[in-house]
Protein backbone atom coordinates (compact mmCIF):
# COMPACT_ATOMS: atom_id res chain seq x y z
CA UNK A 1 0.00 0.00 0.00
CA UNK A 2 1.23 3.51 -0.87
CA UNK A 3 1.20 5.20 2.53
CA UNK A 4 1.85 8.67 1.04
CA UNK A 5 -1.22 8.38 -1.13
CA UNK A 6 -3.31 7.13 1.79
CA UNK A 7 -2.11 10.04 4.00
CA UNK A 8 -2.93 12.53 1.29
CA UNK A 9 -6.37 11.18 0.82
CA UNK A 10 -7.04 11.18 4.56
CA UNK A 11 -5.83 14.71 5.41
CA UNK A 12 -5.82 16.71 2.14
CA UNK A 13 -9.52 17.62 2.13
CA UNK A 14 -9.58 19.58 5.40
CA UNK A 15 -6.60 21.67 4.30
CA UNK A 16 -8.28 22.46 1.02
CA UNK A 17 -11.53 23.41 2.80
CA UNK A 18 -9.75 25.85 5.09
CA UNK A 19 -8.06 27.51 2.16
CA UNK A 20 -11.39 27.76 0.41
CA UNK A 21 -13.11 29.33 3.43
CA UNK A 22 -10.32 31.91 3.89
CA UNK A 23 -10.38 32.76 0.21
CA UNK A 24 -14.17 33.11 0.31
CA UNK A 25 -13.98 35.43 3.35
CA UNK A 26 -11.34 37.60 1.73
CA UNK A 27 -13.45 37.84 -1.40
CA UNK A 28 -16.53 38.77 0.67
CA UNK A 29 -16.01 42.59 0.56
CA UNK A 30 -19.10 43.37 2.60
CA UNK A 31 -17.87 41.29 5.48
CA UNK A 32 -14.44 42.91 5.29
CA UNK A 33 -15.90 46.42 5.51
CA UNK A 34 -17.96 45.51 8.54
CA UNK A 35 -14.96 44.11 10.36
CA UNK A 36 -12.67 47.00 9.45
CA UNK A 37 -15.33 49.53 10.39
CA UNK A 38 -15.84 47.85 13.71
CA UNK A 39 -12.12 47.93 14.38
CA UNK A 40 -11.70 51.57 13.32
CA UNK A 41 -14.86 53.05 14.86
CA UNK A 42 -13.34 53.80 18.30
CA UNK A 43 -10.35 55.39 16.60
CA UNK A 44 -12.55 57.53 14.36
CA UNK A 45 -14.77 58.62 17.24
CA UNK A 46 -11.76 59.42 19.40
CA UNK A 47 -10.08 61.36 16.62
CA UNK A 48 -13.25 63.35 15.97
CA UNK A 49 -13.55 64.09 19.67
CA UNK A 50 -9.95 65.22 19.93
CA UNK A 51 -10.40 67.34 16.81
CA UNK A 52 -13.42 69.01 18.36
CA UNK A 53 -11.49 69.64 21.57
CA UNK A 54 -8.51 71.12 19.73
CA UNK A 55 -10.91 73.21 17.67
CA UNK A 56 -12.37 74.59 20.91
CA UNK A 57 -8.90 75.52 22.11
CA UNK A 58 -8.26 77.28 18.82
CA UNK A 59 -11.57 79.14 19.11
CA UNK A 60 -10.76 80.23 22.67
CA UNK A 61 -7.33 81.46 21.64
CA UNK A 62 -8.76 83.41 18.71
CA UNK A 63 -11.40 84.92 20.98
CA UNK A 64 -8.83 85.84 23.63
CA UNK A 65 -6.56 87.33 20.97
CA UNK A 66 -9.36 89.70 19.96
CA UNK A 67 -9.75 90.66 23.62
CA UNK A 68 -6.00 91.26 24.01
CA UNK A 69 -5.94 93.34 20.80
CA UNK A 70 -8.87 95.50 21.89
CA UNK A 71 -7.47 95.87 25.39
CA UNK A 72 -4.03 96.93 24.17
CA UNK A 73 -5.39 99.51 21.72
CA UNK A 74 -7.77 100.95 24.32
CA UNK A 75 -5.03 101.02 26.96
CA UNK A 76 -2.56 102.80 24.67
CA UNK A 77 -5.24 105.30 23.68
CA UNK A 78 -6.10 105.95 27.33
CA UNK A 79 -2.44 106.32 28.29
CA UNK A 80 -1.82 108.91 25.57
CA UNK A 81 -4.75 110.93 26.93
CA UNK A 82 -3.47 110.74 30.50
CA UNK A 83 -5.68 107.85 31.61
CA UNK A 84 -4.87 104.61 33.46
CA UNK A 85 -3.93 101.93 30.89
CA UNK A 86 -4.28 99.05 33.35
CA UNK A 87 -7.80 99.91 34.41
CA UNK A 88 -8.77 100.52 30.78
CA UNK A 89 -7.42 97.19 29.50
CA UNK A 90 -9.06 95.21 32.28
CA UNK A 91 -12.38 96.99 31.79
CA UNK A 92 -12.32 96.20 28.06
CA UNK A 93 -11.49 92.54 28.76
CA UNK A 94 -14.34 92.34 31.27
CA UNK A 95 -16.75 93.68 28.66
CA UNK A 96 -15.84 90.69 26.50
CA UNK A 97 -16.41 88.26 29.37
CA UNK A 98 -12.80 87.95 30.53
CA UNK A 99 -12.79 89.49 33.99
CA UNK A 100 -9.40 89.48 35.67
CA UNK A 101 -9.46 87.07 38.62
CA UNK A 102 -12.75 85.37 37.66
CA UNK A 103 -13.04 81.88 36.13
CA UNK A 104 -9.27 81.47 36.19
CA UNK A 105 -8.83 84.48 33.89
CA UNK A 106 -5.69 86.56 34.24
CA UNK A 107 -5.34 89.93 32.50
CA UNK A 108 -1.81 91.32 32.75
CA UNK A 109 -0.91 94.84 31.60
CA UNK A 110 2.72 95.91 31.24
CA UNK A 111 4.11 99.32 30.33
CA UNK A 112 6.63 98.93 28.81
CA UNK A 113 6.23 95.32 27.62
CA UNK A 114 8.22 92.62 29.41
CA UNK A 115 9.29 90.97 26.16
CA UNK A 116 9.40 91.60 22.44
CA UNK A 117 10.73 94.35 20.21
CA UNK A 118 8.98 97.10 22.21
CA UNK A 119 10.38 96.07 25.61
CA UNK A 120 12.33 99.32 25.96
CA UNK A 121 9.58 101.61 24.63
CA UNK A 122 7.92 103.40 27.54
CA UNK A 123 4.91 104.31 25.38
CA UNK A 124 4.13 100.71 24.42
CA UNK A 125 1.39 98.82 26.26
CA UNK A 126 1.43 95.02 26.50
CA UNK A 127 -1.78 93.13 27.35
CA UNK A 128 -1.72 89.38 28.10
CA UNK A 129 -4.97 87.45 28.55
CA UNK A 130 -4.78 83.86 29.80
CA UNK A 131 -7.29 81.21 30.85
CA UNK A 132 -6.36 77.50 31.24
CA UNK A 133 -8.83 75.07 29.67
CA UNK A 134 -10.01 71.77 31.15
CA UNK A 135 -9.24 68.57 29.22
CA UNK A 136 -11.88 66.17 27.92
CA UNK A 137 -10.70 63.30 25.70
CA UNK A 138 -7.19 64.72 25.78
CA UNK A 139 -7.12 63.80 29.48
CA UNK A 140 -5.92 60.40 28.20
CA UNK A 141 -2.60 62.08 27.45
CA UNK A 142 -2.27 64.23 30.58
CA UNK A 143 -4.19 65.64 33.50
CA UNK A 144 -2.88 69.22 33.50
CA UNK A 145 -5.16 71.90 32.09
CA UNK A 146 -4.23 73.36 28.73
CA UNK A 147 -2.80 76.91 29.00
CA UNK A 148 -4.35 79.29 26.45
CA UNK A 149 -2.70 82.72 26.28
CA UNK A 150 -3.05 85.69 23.94
CA UNK A 151 -0.71 88.69 23.83
CA UNK A 152 -0.87 92.09 22.10
CA UNK A 153 1.25 95.23 22.14
CA UNK A 154 -0.02 98.65 21.04
CA UNK A 155 1.46 102.11 20.65
CA UNK A 156 -0.27 105.50 20.58
CA UNK A 157 -0.70 106.39 16.94
CA UNK A 158 0.49 109.94 16.79
CA UNK A 159 -0.06 111.66 20.08
CA UNK A 160 -2.17 114.73 20.64
CA UNK A 161 -2.13 118.02 18.81
CA UNK A 162 -0.60 121.15 20.29
CA UNK A 163 -1.13 123.54 17.35
CA UNK A 164 -4.37 123.95 15.40
CA UNK A 165 -5.25 126.60 12.81
CA UNK A 166 -9.03 126.71 12.34
CA UNK A 167 -9.29 128.88 9.21
CA UNK A 168 -10.66 126.82 6.30
CA UNK A 169 -9.22 128.81 3.40
CA UNK A 170 -6.24 130.98 4.46
CA UNK A 171 -3.05 130.53 2.43
CA UNK A 172 -1.16 129.74 4.51
CA UNK A 173 -3.06 129.23 7.75
CA UNK A 174 0.22 128.37 9.52
CA UNK A 175 3.38 130.21 8.55
CA UNK A 176 6.95 129.54 9.74
CA UNK A 177 9.52 131.56 7.82
CA UNK A 178 12.90 133.27 8.00
CA UNK A 179 15.25 131.53 10.41
CA UNK A 180 12.49 130.61 12.83
CA UNK A 181 12.25 127.22 14.50
CA UNK A 182 9.10 125.52 15.71
CA UNK A 183 9.67 122.51 17.94
CA UNK A 184 6.56 120.55 18.90
CA UNK A 185 7.75 117.93 21.35
CA UNK A 186 5.74 114.71 21.14
CA UNK A 187 2.75 116.54 19.69
CA UNK A 188 1.17 117.40 16.35
CA UNK A 189 0.54 120.42 14.15
CA UNK A 190 -2.81 120.64 12.35
CA UNK A 191 -4.16 123.12 9.80
CA UNK A 192 -7.78 123.04 8.65
CA UNK A 193 -7.13 125.22 5.61
CA UNK A 194 -7.70 123.53 2.26
CA UNK A 195 -5.35 126.00 0.58
CA UNK A 196 -2.08 125.25 -1.13
CA UNK A 197 -0.15 125.86 0.96
CA UNK A 198 -2.07 125.25 4.15
CA UNK A 199 1.26 125.17 6.01
CA UNK A 200 4.22 127.20 4.77
CA UNK A 201 7.78 126.60 5.97
CA UNK A 202 10.06 128.98 4.10
CA UNK A 203 13.64 130.22 4.06
CA UNK A 204 15.86 128.59 6.66
CA UNK A 205 12.93 127.95 8.99
CA UNK A 206 12.27 124.47 10.34
CA UNK A 207 9.47 122.53 11.98
CA UNK A 208 9.88 119.46 14.17
CA UNK A 209 6.77 117.62 15.30
CA UNK A 210 5.43 114.20 16.08
CA UNK A 211 3.09 114.52 13.11
CA UNK A 212 1.90 117.22 10.71
CA UNK A 213 -1.60 117.06 9.27
CA UNK A 214 -3.18 119.58 6.90
CA UNK A 215 -6.43 119.67 4.95
CA UNK A 216 -4.67 121.29 1.99
CA UNK A 217 -1.02 120.99 1.01
CA UNK A 218 2.39 121.77 2.50
CA UNK A 219 5.10 124.07 1.18
CA UNK A 220 8.61 123.41 2.45
CA UNK A 221 8.15 119.77 3.41
CA UNK A 222 11.91 119.22 3.25
CA UNK A 223 12.27 121.54 6.25
CA UNK A 224 9.84 119.49 8.34
CA UNK A 225 10.83 116.60 10.58
CA UNK A 226 7.83 114.51 11.63
CA UNK A 227 8.31 111.12 13.26
CA UNK A 228 4.83 109.99 12.24
CA UNK A 229 4.81 111.67 8.88
CA UNK A 230 3.33 114.62 7.01
CA UNK A 231 -0.28 113.96 6.07
CA UNK A 232 -2.09 116.10 3.50
CA UNK A 233 -5.78 116.25 2.56
CA UNK A 234 -6.88 115.10 6.00
CA UNK A 235 -10.37 115.59 7.41
CA UNK A 236 -10.60 118.93 9.28
CA UNK A 237 -9.81 118.62 12.97
CA UNK A 238 -12.67 119.49 15.28
CA UNK A 239 -12.47 122.59 17.47
CA UNK A 240 -12.05 121.02 20.94
CA UNK A 241 -13.50 124.08 22.69
CA UNK A 242 -16.41 124.74 20.33
CA UNK A 243 -18.91 124.16 23.13
CA UNK A 244 -17.01 125.95 25.90
CA UNK A 245 -17.95 129.45 27.01
CA UNK A 246 -16.88 131.42 30.08
CA UNK A 247 -19.47 132.65 32.59
CA UNK A 248 -21.26 135.93 31.94
CA UNK A 249 -18.90 138.76 32.74
CA UNK A 250 -19.44 140.84 35.86
CA UNK A 251 -19.77 144.63 35.84
CA UNK A 252 -16.69 146.33 34.44
CA UNK A 253 -14.21 148.95 35.53
CA UNK A 254 -13.34 151.66 32.99
CA UNK A 255 -10.09 152.61 34.69
CA UNK A 256 -6.83 152.08 32.84
CA UNK A 257 -4.19 150.15 34.77
CA UNK A 258 -0.51 150.89 34.29
CA UNK A 259 2.18 149.04 36.22
CA UNK A 260 5.61 150.67 36.36
CA UNK A 261 8.88 149.37 37.72
CA UNK A 262 8.84 150.04 41.45
CA UNK A 263 10.95 147.25 42.87
CA UNK A 264 8.00 145.19 44.09
CA UNK A 265 5.39 142.73 42.86
CA UNK A 266 2.06 144.34 42.06
CA UNK A 267 -1.16 142.31 42.20
CA UNK A 268 -4.43 142.43 40.31
CA UNK A 269 -7.71 140.73 41.16
CA UNK A 270 -10.02 138.96 38.71
CA UNK A 271 -12.90 140.93 37.25
CA UNK A 272 -13.92 142.85 34.13
CA UNK A 273 -11.67 145.59 32.74
CA UNK A 274 -12.67 148.00 29.98
CA UNK A 275 -9.51 150.06 30.38
CA UNK A 276 -6.23 148.72 29.04
CA UNK A 277 -3.74 146.93 31.30
CA UNK A 278 -0.13 147.92 30.65
CA UNK A 279 2.95 146.38 32.27
CA UNK A 280 6.01 148.48 31.51
CA UNK A 281 9.63 147.33 31.28
CA UNK A 282 11.04 146.27 34.63
CA UNK A 283 7.60 146.06 36.26
CA UNK A 284 6.18 142.91 37.86
CA UNK A 285 2.45 142.08 37.87
CA UNK A 286 0.91 139.02 39.49
CA UNK A 287 -2.64 138.02 38.59
CA UNK A 288 -4.55 136.43 41.44
CA UNK A 289 -6.51 133.24 40.56
CA UNK A 290 -9.73 133.75 38.63
CA UNK A 291 -11.20 134.93 35.32
CA UNK A 292 -10.13 138.29 33.86
CA UNK A 293 -12.42 139.83 31.23
CA UNK A 294 -10.82 142.39 28.91
CA UNK A 295 -13.85 143.99 27.27
CA UNK A 296 -12.54 146.10 24.41
CA UNK A 297 -9.33 146.52 26.38
CA UNK A 298 -5.83 145.39 25.55
CA UNK A 299 -3.21 143.66 27.65
CA UNK A 300 0.24 145.04 26.89
CA UNK A 301 3.37 143.54 28.46
CA UNK A 302 6.58 145.31 27.45
CA UNK A 303 9.91 143.65 26.84
CA UNK A 304 11.72 142.88 30.11
CA UNK A 305 8.46 143.20 32.06
CA UNK A 306 7.07 140.30 34.11
CA UNK A 307 3.54 138.94 34.40
CA UNK A 308 2.66 135.84 36.41
CA UNK A 309 -0.43 134.05 37.63
CA UNK A 310 -1.71 130.57 38.50
CA UNK A 311 -5.30 129.42 38.02
CA UNK A 312 -5.90 132.30 35.63
CA UNK A 313 -8.01 132.69 32.48
CA UNK A 314 -7.81 135.86 30.38
CA UNK A 315 -11.03 136.35 28.39
CA UNK A 316 -10.82 138.76 25.44
CA UNK A 317 -14.23 140.07 24.46
CA UNK A 318 -15.92 143.25 23.26
CA UNK A 319 -18.43 144.53 20.75
CA UNK A 320 -18.59 146.58 17.57
CA UNK A 321 -15.07 147.65 16.67
CA UNK A 322 -13.73 147.43 20.23
CA UNK A 323 -12.30 144.05 21.10
CA UNK A 324 -9.79 142.96 23.67
CA UNK A 325 -6.35 141.91 22.42
CA UNK A 326 -2.93 141.06 23.84
CA UNK A 327 0.62 142.08 23.00
CA UNK A 328 3.71 140.68 24.71
CA UNK A 329 7.09 142.12 23.82
CA UNK A 330 10.38 140.34 23.26
CA UNK A 331 12.17 139.11 26.39
CA UNK A 332 9.12 139.64 28.57
CA UNK A 333 8.86 137.11 31.38
CA UNK A 334 5.49 135.40 31.25
CA UNK A 335 4.40 132.59 33.54
CA UNK A 336 0.64 132.17 33.31
CA UNK A 337 -1.21 128.93 34.05
CA UNK A 338 -4.88 128.13 33.54
CA UNK A 339 -7.21 126.74 36.20
CA UNK A 340 -7.51 123.00 36.88
CA UNK A 341 -11.27 123.14 37.41
CA UNK A 342 -14.30 125.27 36.65
CA UNK A 343 -15.90 126.47 33.39
CA UNK A 344 -12.56 127.52 31.87
CA UNK A 345 -10.63 124.46 33.03
CA UNK A 346 -7.26 124.23 31.32
CA UNK A 347 -7.71 127.49 29.35
CA UNK A 348 -5.22 130.28 30.01
CA UNK A 349 -6.42 132.60 27.18
CA UNK A 350 -9.89 132.64 25.65
CA UNK A 351 -11.04 134.71 22.67
CA UNK A 352 -14.70 135.54 22.09
CA UNK A 353 -16.07 133.71 19.02
CA UNK A 354 -17.86 136.90 17.96
CA UNK A 355 -14.54 138.68 17.55
CA UNK A 356 -13.83 139.75 13.94
CA UNK A 357 -11.73 137.18 12.10
CA UNK A 358 -8.11 138.21 11.81
CA UNK A 359 -7.95 140.25 15.04
CA UNK A 360 -4.24 140.53 15.82
CA UNK A 361 -2.65 139.00 18.91
CA UNK A 362 1.12 139.14 19.44
CA UNK A 363 2.57 136.77 22.02
CA UNK A 364 6.26 137.08 21.20
CA UNK A 365 8.05 137.05 24.53
CA UNK A 366 10.50 134.36 23.45
CA UNK A 367 12.16 131.76 25.65
CA UNK A 368 11.00 133.44 28.86
CA UNK A 369 7.35 133.30 27.80
CA UNK A 370 5.51 130.27 29.14
CA UNK A 371 1.80 129.58 29.08
CA UNK A 372 0.42 126.61 30.97
CA UNK A 373 -2.77 125.44 29.31
CA UNK A 374 -4.67 126.19 26.13
CA UNK A 375 -4.43 129.49 24.26
CA UNK A 376 -7.83 129.50 22.57
CA UNK A 377 -8.26 132.41 20.15
CA UNK A 378 -10.55 131.03 17.42
CA UNK A 379 -10.84 134.31 15.46
CA UNK A 380 -7.33 135.65 16.00
CA UNK A 381 -4.39 136.11 13.69
CA UNK A 382 -1.81 135.03 16.26
CA UNK A 383 1.92 135.72 16.12
CA UNK A 384 3.72 133.51 18.61
CA UNK A 385 7.25 133.00 19.86
CA UNK A 386 8.11 131.31 23.12
CA UNK A 387 7.95 128.28 25.34
CA UNK A 388 10.82 126.32 26.82
CA UNK A 389 9.41 122.88 26.03
CA UNK A 390 10.38 121.40 29.39
CA UNK A 391 9.10 117.95 30.29
CA UNK A 392 6.56 119.45 32.70
CA UNK A 393 5.19 122.14 30.42
CA UNK A 394 1.79 122.21 28.74
CA UNK A 395 0.96 124.61 25.92
CA UNK A 396 -1.72 124.15 23.27
CA UNK A 397 -2.47 126.84 20.71
CA UNK A 398 -5.73 127.13 18.78
CA UNK A 399 -6.23 130.18 16.57
CA UNK A 400 -7.76 131.22 13.27
CA UNK A 401 -4.32 131.65 11.68
CA UNK A 402 -0.82 131.36 13.12
CA UNK A 403 2.59 132.85 12.45
CA UNK A 404 5.57 131.54 14.40
CA UNK A 405 8.60 133.76 14.87
CA UNK A 406 11.90 133.18 16.63
CA UNK A 407 12.17 129.84 18.38
CA UNK A 408 9.10 128.19 19.87
CA UNK A 409 9.14 125.02 21.95
CA UNK A 410 5.85 123.41 22.92
CA UNK A 411 5.14 120.33 25.01
CA UNK A 412 1.80 118.83 26.05
CA UNK A 413 2.11 117.28 29.49
CA UNK A 414 -1.37 118.51 30.26
CA UNK A 415 -2.92 115.81 32.44
CA UNK A 416 -2.91 117.97 35.57
CA UNK A 417 -4.53 120.92 33.79
CA UNK A 418 -7.14 118.87 31.98
CA UNK A 419 -6.91 120.64 28.64
CA UNK A 420 -9.09 119.40 25.79
CA UNK A 421 -7.57 117.02 23.26
CA UNK A 422 -6.69 118.40 19.82
CA UNK A 423 -7.26 115.67 17.27
CA UNK A 424 -8.44 112.14 17.91
CA UNK A 425 -6.59 109.83 20.25
CA UNK A 426 -5.85 106.55 18.49
CA UNK A 427 -3.42 103.66 18.80
CA UNK A 428 -2.19 100.81 16.64
CA UNK A 429 -1.08 97.24 17.24
CA UNK A 430 2.64 96.68 16.76
CA UNK A 431 2.95 93.11 18.06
Amino acid sequence: MDLRRTFSRSFGAPSSAKDHLLEQFIRDEQGSYVLISALLMPVLVGTAGLGTEVGWWYYKHKNMQSVADSGAVSAATAASAGGDPRSEAKAVAANYGYTDGANDVTVTVNQPPKTGSQASNAQAIEVIVSQPQRRLLSALFGSDRVPITARSVALPNSGTGCVLALNRSASPAVNVSGGNQLNLIKCNLYSNSSASPSLNVAGSASVAANQVGVVGDVSGASSITAANGIKTHITPVADPYADVSPPTRPSCSNAKITVNANGKTNSLDPGCYMGSITVNAGAVLNLNPGIYYLDGASLSVAGNATITGSGVTLVFTGSGSDWGTASIGSNATVDLTGPTSGPTKGIVMYGDRNMPAGTNFNLTGGATQNFGGAIYLPKANLSFSGGNGTSTSCTKIIADTLTFSGTSNLQVNCTALGTATIGSQTAQLVE
